[in-house]
């Protein structure tokens, strides 16, 4: 049964869920709660991703404790904690939310680097993670089968090799680019990403003309960007986070240098928006959700959560959809399982086959034993940056908005 979403449909919500999973609306004790992790970045470079991603995830409990009750009988506990995008500190972060107090299972995690370092901690533990936003394909292969007997580690945002692949088809057969040159960040997500694309890029015959590093905090790129049009770039690709990438764009204009840009989501994070200003419009940018789809139920969330947390507050539109998203699949599966055992979630969460209805999508069969992760190539689109908002490079794309993106099996 698809459930609906959002405030307005409060008694539907509470019916639709309570027949689905044959629930009943119970007392709920305050001290007797289920206790969730919430891991991000909630301060630095990063934090626009962390705390747009946790208001979606708050959203999604508040509507769960409130109009059901909360799972299990129980209402549902957020302990939070601000990895600082730091993978030391989210490994330290991992061990006290299993060891010390004891969660039933984690969503969250934004950098890539901060999810390898802590995925160990919930796959020994047996407590299901649930990333929200981290994309490094290792981050849900390391444990896959056969690697491991079972992997507790699942995804609702898109992993770099499925991304990469599209914007490699979209490079290589649409636009007819071939000469490709990138500028990636050195951290995990940026070696991941890079890594992904030249692998994509291989399938077509094609090997980039130069790839060019740099650092967090990084501002000056004339160098990396020197070299990559001395190289030939028909094309530039460029992996990192916001700032940095604003000075990629901002320096690219500067140096009057017109070749087509296209980048990671990330360039979606309002620090990027802010701080590139008129250098980064037509940026290309592949995206799992895009705020101004004229499709009803983004358009829902969009204004629900504008009303809820500020107009200014979603920093990072595909963040706040998918932390949503991932604690309304986590908290179906709970409902599944009708326990709060790790290994039961996890079999739950292999085996949903009902719709769990989201923002980016409705889910139906979102994982297998095989597969965590949610989304495929197919639900992709290509975005575009214009005056200062992400907008849907594609006006065919704009109009299939209105259909359910299935994951292809």
């Amino acid at each position: 049964m698809i459930t609906p979403l959002f405030p307005r449909h409060r008694g539907r919500l509470l019916s639709a869920l309570c027949l689905s999973f044959g629930l009943a609306a119970s007392p709920v004790h305050a001290e007797d709660t289920i206790k969730i992790g919430l891991s991000g970045p909630f301060s630095g470079g990063s934090a626009p991703m962390g705390n747009s991603m946790r208001l979606g995830i708050r959203m999604a409990v508040d509507e769960i404790n409130t109009y059901v009750g909360g799972v299990l009988g129980r209402k549902i506990e957020l302990i939070e904690r601000d990895d600082t995008a730091n993978p030391a500190k989210g490994l330290e972060i991992a061990e006290e939310l299993v060891g010390k107090l004891k969660v039933v299972a984690t969503v969250g995690i934004v950098n890539t680097g901060v999810a390898l370092k802590s995925i160990d901690v919930y796959q020994n533990a047996k407590v299901p993670l649930v990333v929200a936003v981290s994309t490094g394909s290792e981050v849900t292969q390391r444990f896959a089968p056969p690697n491991a007997p079972a992997s507790y580690v699942f995804r609702m945002s898109p992993r770099t090799g499925v991304s990469n692949a599209f914007l490699a088809r979209h490079l290589v057969e649409a636009r007819g680019l071939r000469q490709i040159g990138i500028v990636a960040d050195d951290t995990g997500y940026g070696e991941a990403e890079m890594g992904d694309l030249v692998k994509a890029l291989a399938t077509h015959g094609v090997t980039p003309v130069r790839v060019e590093r740099f650092g967090i905090g990084d501002r000056d790129m004339r160098a990396q960007l020197d070299a990559v049009r001395a190289a030939g770039a028909q094309a530039l690709v460029m992996y990192g986070i916001g700032p940095e990438l604003a000075a990629i764009a901002k320096t690219k204009v500067d140096m009057n240098w017109t070749v087509p840009t296209f980048a990671s989501w990330t360039v979606s994070m309002r620090n990027f928006l802010d701080q590139a200003g008129p250098a980064g419009d037509g940026v290309m940018t592949v995206q799992s959700f895009i705020p101004g789809s004229e499709n009803t139920r983004h358009r829902q969330f969009v204004s629900e959560f504008a009303t809820r947390f500020g107009k200014d507050a979603m920093e990072s539109a595909m963040s706040a959809a998918q932390g949503y998203d991932a604690m309304r699949v986590l908290f179906n599966a709970m409902s599944l399982a009708g326990d709060t055992d790790g290994n039961r979630i996890r079999l739950a969460l292999e085996q949903l086959n009902r719709g769990v209805e989201g923002v980016v999508t409705t889910y139906i069969r979102p994982f297998t034993a095989e597969d965590h992760d949610a989304i495929t190539e197919n639900m992709l689109v290509l975005g575009v940056v214009r005056e200062g908002r992400i907008d849907y490079a594609f006006k065919e794309d704009a109009r299939r908005s209105f259909a359910v993106r299935r994951k292809a099996q």
